[in-house]
C-alpha cells in the first residue's frame, strides 16, 4: 500500500470562482454541452475559464472504461446527441475561440466508437468558425486504421492522443487500454502528414529512466509535441499520488524532451494536455 503524500507547497493553487467562469459554464449548460474541465475535475479549470476557453467533452458523460487515475465516470453510456456537434461549433462561436480543443469519452460500445461523431463536430467547428484551429484529442479507437481515417478525413490542425503515462506501469493504470495502440494511433496520423501531440502524468510511481524511455518512444513514431505533468488524486476511489515531483524535474523533462527533438515541451506540475493548447499550437 502506498504511502499518502503530503501536498508540497508549489502543488497548491489558490481556487476561486469569477463571473466569467459563471458565464461560461451556463452557456455551455444551456447547449448541453460537457467540458472535460468539470468532468475529469481540472486543476486549471477556474483559469481557463477566466480566459474564457474550455476543452470540450463529447460523446456523453459516461466512459466504457475505468482507468484508475481518471475523475469521469464509468457507467452504461446513453444514446449520442445529434446536435452535439452543430452546438458545439456554435459554443467556439460564442467563446471566441482561436484554437479549440475537443477530447471524449472512451464509447467500447458503438460500432465505430464515436469517429464519426468526433469526425462531425470538427467539420462543424471549421464551417462555422473557419478561421479557428482544431484540435483532436481522441481515444486510441483500438488502432484501428478505419476509424482514425475517419477522424483525420475531417482535417483537424492538431492529432492528440494520450499515452497518460509510462509504458512500465500502463497496464497497471489503464487496464482496458494498450500502449503499442496508443503508439500506433501517433504513429499512423504522422504517416497520414498530421501534426501530432501526446501527453503523460508524472507521480504514479514511474522512475527518471521510464519518463525518458517513454518519451523517446514518441519521438520514434514522430510525435511532435508533449505535455508532462503531475498527476493529482481526484477522490480517494482513485489511485494514490506515489510522489509529487520537482519543478526542476519538470523543468529537465521540458529541456531533455527539446533534445529529443519534440516541437513544443510543456512540462510543470499543473499542465494538462489541453492547457495552454493555442500556445503550443504556435
Amino acid at each position: 500500500m502506498r504511502v499518502k503524500q503530503k501536498k508540497p507547497d508549489w502543488i497548491r493553487l489558490k481556487i476561486q470562482g469569477s463571473k466569467n467562469q459563471q458565464a461560461v459554464e451556463s452557456m455551455l449548460a444551456n447547449m448541453h454541452l460537457n467540458t472535460v474541465c468539470q468532468e475529469a475535475n481540472c486543476p486549471n479549470k477556474m483559469e481557463c475559464y477566466e480566459r474564457g476557453t474550455a476543452t470540450f467533452m463529447i460523446l456523453g458523460k459516461h466512459c466504457t472504461r475505468n482507468c484508475k487515475f481518471c475523475n469521469v465516470t464509468t457507467k452504461k453510456p446513453l444514446p449520442l446527441d445529434p446536435n452535439e456537434p452543430l452546438h458545439l461549433a456554435q459554443a467556439v462561436e460564442a467563446l471566441g475561440l482561436k484554437h479549440a480543443v475537443v477530447t471524449s469519452v472512451d464509447r467500447d460500445d458503438l460500432e465505430d466508437e464515436g469517429a464519426n461523431h468526433f469526425a462531425e463536430c470538427c467539420r462543424k467547428i471549421k464551417e462555422l468558425n473557419p478561421n479557428t484551429t482544431v484540435e483532436l484529442l481522441i481515444p486510441d479507437f483500438h488502432a484501428r486504421e478505419e476509424l482514425l481515417d475517419i477522424v483525420l478525413d475531417s482535417k483537424p490542425d492538431v492529432l492528440n492522443h494520450n499515452v497518460e503515462t509510462v509504458e512500465e506501469i500502463f497496464d497497471d493504470i489503464c487496464p482496458q487500454s494498450n500502449f503499442t495502440h496508443s503508439l500506433r494511433v501517433l504513429e499512423y496520423a504522422k504517416e497520414k502528414g498530421f501534426v501530432t501531440k501526446s501527453g503523460m502524468m508524472v507521480g504514479l510511481g514511474e522512475t527518471e529512466e521510464m519518463v525518458l524511455g517513454t518519451m523517446q518512444k514518441l519521438r520514434d513514431v514522430g510525435c511532435d509535441m508533449l505535455t508532462i505533468g503531475q498527476y493529482l488524486q481526484p477522490s480517494v476511489k482513485h489511485i494514490e499520488v506515489a510522489e509529487y515531483i520537482h519543478p526542476d524535474q519538470f523543468e529537465f523533462y521540458r529541456v531533455k524532451g527539446l533534445e529529443m527533438g519534440f516541437k513544443r515541451v510543456e512540462s510543470s506540475p499543473f499542465v494538462r494536455s489541453s492547457y495552454h493548447a493555442e500556445a503550443l499550437n504556435e
